[in-house]
């Protein structure tokens, strides 16, 4: 039996980098060229790939590895064959051929397939490599290549993608980041074929003397791409992708709304240095974008100790923003700690002091011009709003210049048309502070244990573990103590608790983390992968801290490596396990 070798190495939503052949020794790395009759020959690293058709009724596909990328084999394979069958234009989508594509190690796909061919639902079905061979044809029907592409990466997150007929070097990260791995160069060669060179940019006529090789066009894209996803910045780039013709526009569009409903895609928890880039209108839009306005304006609540005072501030380029000098002026002049302090930004709307330090309130970065677009400011009234509906402050503080609609409550303007920096202004917003009654101060620990309890309810959806707990140590790094035992730590600079072995039983008595079932007859031993789960939550995000239960026992806790998304069929790890207690019942 055959077997593609296949790792995932770098991954952001949908969009994945595989190693290709044996994971300690890899010979290529997606995304990757899949080669054509009429192709030159490229390097192994670049061209892991290619395919032939044998135009009978229905025609035949032959797919090869153009190495060994069998680690079980010592010959050049895997090398697959697969009917295509017969597919009728997306047009007529209700209608059936009668014949579907052959072939399970390479499965031929269509949007007529995804419609009426109930086998593709088995769940022996383990395809290595999936062919969207309508794909052409979808990129015409508004929605449809993006509805197709999360259909398949949901059912079979194992497989790679290749769309053949509409990569180019003008689209490669942008297809990349819908989901597909393998690209082809028809496009280019038959841009050459009408005198043209398809580049980066799009197709253009080439200059005076300049050759019409397109191979160089497609290596670069191809090499930014992969950079691009390993180094974390291939939305951004996707998007620059985009604005080369009004098609892309909207396919990136509709794929932010449709992934948007995509269990676990999102990410948990980032790196220190991961940079959620919104450089255009478009992030208003974004899945991580619209996931914090629904939380804010339908679930967060503000600590009960200080839902007297609303104070509405403007955001800053440093972040967390207590760190920048002008927070550090606000917070000086507020001069008191019985206040709710809440930052008026976009694209997320609204920011609560005690959400200051997560993802992605910590970690997103926009231009900075003074000025607000109609619907930035209708986003910021609607969020607001709703935030306030389920509130009882008595008064807002408003120390922003954007106008407001009627809050339903009293609100005092301290900036009157000024800087918020500006020395009247601040000693304005110092006075109405000054002026409020009955305001109660919070020691330290106090505003700690608040801060945590917001983080825990939006992180875990509750806060009952930290019920009774202690709050000791010192900034950046703080410890949670219950009964004298540390259960957990709270690190500032990676945004996230980090639970002890002590901790995960108050966690599981709360039912605070996630719980993932571990196989009765599995010992458990070295990070989970598909082989050794029972069952999982269908929203389990990158970076989340999950329970391992075993025989109705707490046996352990690990961290999310890959979205939920991915368990039912993505090779190699799934989540590195962190803790494993002694009484393990698989031993």
């Amino acid at each position: 039996m055959q077997h593609l070798g296949r790792t995932v190495v770098h991954r952001d939503r949908l969009a994945r980098s595989w190693k290709l052949g044996d994971r300690t020794r890899p010979l290529s790395t997606t995304p990757g060229i899949v080669l054509l009759e009429g192709d030159v020959e490229l390097d192994i690293k670049l061209a892991p790939f290619s395919c032939k058709m044998e135009r009978t009724l229905p025609s035949k596909m032959y797919f090869s590895s153009r190495a060994n990328l069998d680690p079980f084999s010592e010959e050049p394979g895997p090398n697959y064959e697969s009917s295509v069958g017969f597919v009728l234009p997306p047009v007529l989508e209700e209608a059936n051929a009668g014949e579907m594509p052959t072939g399970n190690d390479v499965l031929v796909m269509s949007w007529q397939r995804l419609r009426h061919d109930e086998t593709i639902l088995e769940a022996d079905l383990r395809p290595s490599i999936i062919v969207l061979v309508d794909a052409p044809q979808l990129t015409a029907h508004q929605g449809r290549l993006i509805d197709s592409i999360i259909a398949i990466k949901k059912q079979f997150p194992g497989a790679l993608l290749w769309t053949p007929g509409i990569s180019g070097p003008d689209n490669i990260a942008l297809l990349s980041w819908f989901g597909v791995d393998l690209h082809d160069m028809a496009r280019s060669r038959l841009a050459k074929a009408n005198g043209l060179i398809l580049t980066q940019d799009g197709p253009r006529n080439p200059l005076e003397g300049e050759s019409l090789d397109y191979v160089a066009h497609f290596e670069h894209a191809i090499n930014s791409t992969r950079a691009a996803l390993a180094e974390g910045w291939l939305r951004n780039l996707a998007e620059k992708q985009s604005l080369n013709s009004p098609k892309m526009v909207e396919h990136l569009r509709h794929f932010s709304r449709a992934s948007d409903s995509v269990s676990g895609l999102l990410k948990s928890v980032v790196g220190r240095d991961y940079l959620f880039e919104c450089l255009s209108t478009s992030a208003l839009n974004d899945p991580v974008v619209k996931r914090w306005h629904r939380f804010m304006e339908n679930e967060y609540t503000c600590p009960p100790s200080i839902e007297k005072i609303l104070i509405l501030l403007p955001c800053s380029a440093t972040k967390p923003y207590s760190s920048s000098p002008t927070h550090r002026k606000f917070i000086r002049e507020i001069g008191h700690s019985g206040v709710h302090e809440l930052m008026i930004t976009s694209p997320l709307a609204i920011v609560p002091r005690d959400l200051e330090s997560v993802w992605p309130a910590a970690h997103y970065d926009l231009p900075v011009t003074g000025d607000w677009s109609v619907e930035e400011i209708s986003i910021i009234h609607e969020v607001l709003i709703g935030y306030l509906k389920r509130h009882s402050y008595n008064i807002i503080i408003n120390h922003t210049n954007i106008p407001m609609p009627d809050l339903g409550m009293a609100v005092i303007s301290t900036t009157n048309g000024e800087s918020p920096t500006s020395p009247p202004a601040l000693e304005r917003l110092r006075q109405v502070v000054r002026e409020q009654e009955n305001l109660k101060k919070r020691k330290g620990e106090k505003i700690n244990l608040d801060t945590f309890k917001s983080i825990s309810r939006f992180m875990f959806n509750n806060d009952a573990w930290l019920s009774d707990c202690r709050i000791r140590g010192k900034f950046p790094d703080w410890k949670v103590e219950k009964d004298g035992q540390q259960i957990a730590v709270w690190s500032t600079k990676r945004g996230a608790f980090s639970i002890s072995k002590v901790g995960l039983s108050v966690m599981h008595e709360h039912k605070t983390l996630p719980e993932v079932i571990v196989k009765e007859d599995r010992k458990l031993v070295g990070d989970l992968h598909l082989g050794l789960l029972e069952s999982w939550p269908e929203d389990l995000k990158v970076g989340e801290e999950v329970l391992l239960i075993q025989k109705g026992v707490l046996v352990g806790s690990a961290r999310v490596l890959a979205p939920s998304w991915e368990w039912n069929g993505t090779p190699g790890r799934l989540a590195k396990l962190r803790h494993k207690l002694s009484s393990d019942s698989s031993k």
